[in-house]
């Protein structure tokens, strides 16, 4: 008794389409189809990354040093603004 018997779902069915339209129903499925399609494959592309990134680890990054000595033009003797 608890689940929907067949006539329940006919008009739930009706009321929807009064509800909505019928013209309306078939743009907002095919939107919603898009939607989903686009969800998916953003999905799988942060899995791929995902899975790129834990097999490659990254590259460090080399500081380099500068020599004060070498550097042109540079007077470390003026006073550094506040």
């Amino acid at each position: 008794m608890g689940s929907l018997q067949p006539w329940h779902w006919l008009i739930l069915a009706v009321v929807i389409i009064v509800l909505f339209g019928a013209k309306r129903l078939p743009d907002a499925a095919r939107s919603l189809g898009k939607s989903m399609r686009i969800f998916k494959s953003e999905i799988r592309e942060m899995q791929t990354e995902t899975k790129s990134d834990a097999i490659e680890p990254p590259a460090p990054v080399q500081s380099q040093r500068v020599d004060p000595s070498t550097v042109a033009g540079q007077d470390h003797t003026e006073a550094r603004p506040a």
